[in-house]
């Protein structure tokens, strides 16, 4: 059967619908997954559309054997996604952390809904944002991105998988409910035109060490079925795989799993950032909830405050220059009872204020306009 990949053209999708696309146009070719509100749609248009280019959907029994489905299939050298919410993330959990520790490409879907436990299951929250970072144990980096519409939910998709094979590290990939659920117009250019912003993982030649990094930190990778004789174990390792229980592997290791992020950090940080040169208050906000702050930032210029916004795009590493650079005041506005407040009270030099909601609403304009006239006054 010949291979039916997207045509030129405008499309009419919820978010859901946009983030499989994009990982399929992305290279995306294995998935598997389990159900969960608001993520399900995704696990459907995988089903759907995977096998008409040639790849693979299973559904799992649980999200624990989701996520190791996907390592596995990515040792082969396929570019690999599974999708859920945050009681699914919770489960995974142990296997991401497997993931960095192994440095396997993957990208994991996070449709967030209202939390703690079975919470809100179809509407709108912001509650996983610190879940995305620091979900597992010991210390770690991996990357995490969050769109505000559906064609960017589309054109992310090619960052995400671009960063898991570049770094060899698990891509955090954040919805919400409204940007899941939510139909907007989406322009899918020409196959060739996206393909060429497809970059593959580093492969590893002959004579090589399966851990032994290149100046940029990150090995390259070998695959299974291609010959070479490799061990993979979540086991404290040296360069050759195998198992090393000294404290300074542990030491040699970790840090450059780390550093090999951190490094990089500034290529990966992505903002927006609206009307901030002269702003005396900065808005930061993401995803669904930042459509909402871009509208209140308007009409509170037209009221004379000067305020601005700006979008996180990159979550983790957390771009934090873009906080650091402006001698404004900073509110954040999410939707939880404060998670991105304490990583920019961090580095901000002046004061920051909450806006937080969690009833699985996202604030009106009004709501944030009435809270910048009240700091600001």
């Amino acid at each position: 059967m010949s291979e039916k990949h997207l045509k030129e053209g405008y499309y009419f999708w919820s978010g859901d619908v946009a983030a499989a696309e994009g990982a399929i146009a992305a290279g995306c070719r294995f998935y598997a997954g389990y159900p969960i509100t608001p993520s399900s749609e995704i696990a459907e248009q995988m089903a759907l559309r995977l096998p008409q280019v040639g790849g693979k959907f299973i559904e799992m029994e649980d999200e624990i054997a989701s996520i190791a489905a996907i390592i596995g299939a990515s040792w082969t050298g396929k570019r690999v996604m599974t999708a859920t919410s945050g009681p699914g993330i919770s489960l995974m959990n142990e296997n991401i952390g497997l993931a960095v520790m192994t440095e396997v490409p993957v990208v994991v879907v996070n449709a967030m809904r209202g939390a703690p436990s079975t919470g809100l299951p179809t509407l709108v929250g912001q509650g996983d944002l610190m879940q995305a970072m620091y979900g597992s144990h010991g210390s770690y980096q991996i990357i995490s991105l969050y769109p505000n519409s559906i064609q960017e939910t589309f054109d992310l998709m090619f960052e995400a998988f671009n960063y898991a094979e570049k770094y060899r590290v698990p891509v955090m990939y954040l919805l919400d409910g409204l940007l899941a659920h939510m139909y907007e117009r989406v322009y899918v250019p020409p196959k060739e035109e996206w393909e060429k912003k497809i970059l593959w993982r580093k492969r590893a030649k002959e004579g090589f060490l399966p851990y032994q990094p290149e100046d940029d930190l990150v090995p390259p990778m070998p695959l299974i079925g291609e010959g070479y004789k490799i061990h993979a174990t979540g086991l404290t390792h040296d360069e050759s795989g195998y198992p090393n229980l000294t404290p300074q592997a542990q030491e040699k290791l970790v840090r450059r799993l780390n550093e090999k992020i951190l490094k990089h950090e500034e290529e990966i940080w992505k903002v927006e950032e609206f009307m901030t040169e002269d702003a005396d208050l900065i808005i930061v906000s993401f995803g669904g909830e930042a459509r909402a702050v871009k509208s209140a930032v308007v009409e509170a210029r037209k009221e004379g405050y000067k305020v601005g916004m700006l979008r996180l795009i990159t979550i983790w590493p957390f771009p934090h220059k873009f906080i650091e650079k402006y001698s404004a005041d900073f509110m954040v506005a999410e939707l939880n009872y404060g998670q991105i407040y304490h990583k920019v009270r961090e580095y901000a030099g002046n004061k920051v204020y909450k806006l937080n909601k969690m009833g699985g609403e996202i604030h009106t304009p009004d709501e944030i306009l009435r809270k910048i006239r009240e700091v600001m006054a």
